[in-house]
This record gives C-alpha cells, structure tokens and sequence, in this order.
C-alpha cells in the first residue's frame, strides 16, 4: 500500500512538473517570438501570469471549438501578456464625432438590385497590404486610408497607400487627437478642407503623434464627400460593399474573445453593439458565406499576424460587436 502512495506521488510530482515545464517553454517561445522585454523580473512573474491565465482560457475556447460549440478559434499572439483594460487603451482608438458627420450625406437605398452572394475587394486590388497601429490607438485613421484607397483605386484604377501619420499629425482640429483616438468622418472632412491627402511613401506612419508636415506636392488621393450608412442596417451596408467597395466601420472590440481571434466566424453574444460600446475602427472589404453562416470579411490595422494574415470574419447575426452601427465611406 505504502509503495503504491509512494509511486502516485512521483507521478504527480512528475506530472506537475512536466506541465510547470510546457508553460515555460511556451512563455520563452512567446517572448521569442514576439521579442519581448521587460523592465524586471517582477514584471516579467507579472506578465507570465497573465499569459498563463490567457492560455488556459484559449485552451478551454478551442475544446469547446473543436466540439463544434463556437464558430471561431482563438490563439496566443502578441497580446497574451496584456491586461484587457491594457488591451483596449493600447489597442483600440475610435472616438465618434456625431456633429461632424452630420456635415455629410446619407446613404439611401437602390431599389430592387441583385446583388452578388459574395464580395471580396481584395480579389479586384483594391485593398493595400494590413498595416499595422502598433501601440497609437489610430485605428480610426487606418480605417479612413482604407476606404479613401478603395474608392481612389475604382475611379482610376491605381491603388496607393495613404498616409495614417498626415490624419494623425494634422486633423487635431476636427477634432481629432492622433494616437489618442478620433472618427473616421472626422477624417474625412480633414481631406476634403485640405485639399487631399499625401501618400504612405512620402509621410510614412511613426507610431506617434508629431507636427502636420503635409505636403500638397505628395498627395495620394483627394474626396468630396462622405457618405453615413443608417445605423445598424446591414442590408444597406451589404448593398455599399457590393457597389461602391470597401466601407469604414467601428466596432466594440473590448472583448478577451476577439483579442485572441484566430480565424473562424467570430460571434460572441457578449458583444454588445450599441453605440457607446464602439471603441475600434476596421474596414469592411467584403462579405460571403459558410456553412450557411453569413459573415463580413473586415480588415484590421493590428499587423498580419493577428487573425487570419490581419483580417477576420464576423457574423452577421445580430449585428455582433455593432459592425453596423457606424458605417461610413468616402467620395472620391
């Protein structure tokens, strides 16, 4: 009996450390891969149990994943030493500005138009590569050059990247504040008082706020109008997509479940879409259908190693996460 207890201990002891072994292995690997640093090692035990406590939590998702219990997969990426309110401050930035975009026009429906089963803009070239915000919450202005560069690529064919930095240094006036966040309609009115807006080579992004230096011999494209789509009208928002490209929405990314997105159709009841829970600006570039699901197909601005190379999928169903509650693009 005694060598029985005996050898149960060892097996435990055994267990418990092969498993206290993984975690460090798959921190190390983190903090490789994602070149982390930190400023002591007390902050370093701090982070690790953080990353602990995330990978146990995607472990669990991915069960109920496998299982067939959700519709998307989660996974440890470069957040997963983050708090969620660390996460959102850093990660995220739009700031609606109602008065602004009451300047622009609305968007009114077609009658009886057929529109395609799926759209997918970057199979017609006119999406720039995923961008990455890095730690300025500018969402709202990669979300603005994404959708001016859609629009400038349909009327003349040529696709350029613009300038995040020339919206973040010089539309503090509209008022928007740079890496502290700001509204892409906002945006929008800047361009068009100014004259247009400089391209991505000549006034690249600095993961800062710093002084306006727009240059009127760099510019990338020029608007002349926006256009707000009716809050939470997914069929008018699918009826933009198809006929004028991609479209500018915000978002409530708060959530632990969509920081860890992976790939999938996300939907989590738990995302509320009113518009006060908005914090994050994306680009819808398409939408489709899978397995009977519909989805939009969205451009992010967190780097094309998040999600699926930098884009994600979200149900349609109940406008999740308030994907349709802000709509807004540009007229070139």
């Amino acid at each position: 009996m005694k060598l029985i207890v005996v050898l149960c201990t060892i097996l435990a002891v055994s267990q418990a450390l092969s498993y206290s072994e993984l975690v460090k292995q798959e921190w190390n690997t983190f903090k490789l891969q994602h070149r982390k640093k930190y400023a002591s090692p007390r902050e370093e035990e701090y982070r690790m149990q953080i990353f602990m406590e995330t990978a146990n939590k995607i472990a669990k998702h991915n069960e109920a994943f496998a299982r067939g219990e959700v519709s998307y997969k989660m996974g440890l990426n470069k957040f997963a030493d983050m708090t969620n309110e660390e996460f959102i401050n850093t990660m995220t930035g739009y700031r609606p500005n109602k008065l602004v975009r009451s300047r622009g026009l609305n968007y009114t429906r077609q009658n009886n138009v057929r529109l395609p089963s799926s759209v997918d803009w970057r199979q017609q070239g006119a999406v720039t590569s995923v961008k990455n915000q890095g730690r300025c919450g500018g969402c709202w202005a990669f979300s603005s050059t994404g959708a001016i560069e859609g629009q400038h690529f349909r009327k003349t064919g040529k696709l350029v990247s613009l300038s995040e930095q020339n919206l973040l240094d010089c539309a503090i006036d509209y008022p928007n504040d740079g890496c502290y966040g700001g509204d892409m309609g906002a945006a929008f009115q800047y361009v068009i008082d100014n004259g247009g807006i400089d391209t991505e080579d000549s006034y690249p992004f600095e993961e800062r706020n710093g002084r306006c230096r727009y240059n009127a011999q760099n510019i990338g494209a020029t608007i002349s109008n926006y256009v707000s789509i009716s809050s939470g009208d997914q069929a008018a928002l699918k009826e933009a997509v198809a006929n004028v490209g991609p479209v500018s929405v915000a978002m409530n990314a708060g959530l632990d479940s969509f920081g860890y997105y992976a790939s999938g159709i996300y939907y989590d009841a738990d995302c509320k879409g009113q518009y006060w829970y908005l914090n994050h600006a994306v680009l819808v570039v398409g939408y489709g259908t899978e397995d009977g699901s519909d989805y939009w197909i969205v451009k992010n601005s967190w780097g094309d190693d998040w999600g699926e190379s930098g884009y994600f999928r979200i149900s349609t169903k109940n406008n999740n996460c308030g994907i349709a509650t802000e709509p807004v693009y540009p007229l070139v």
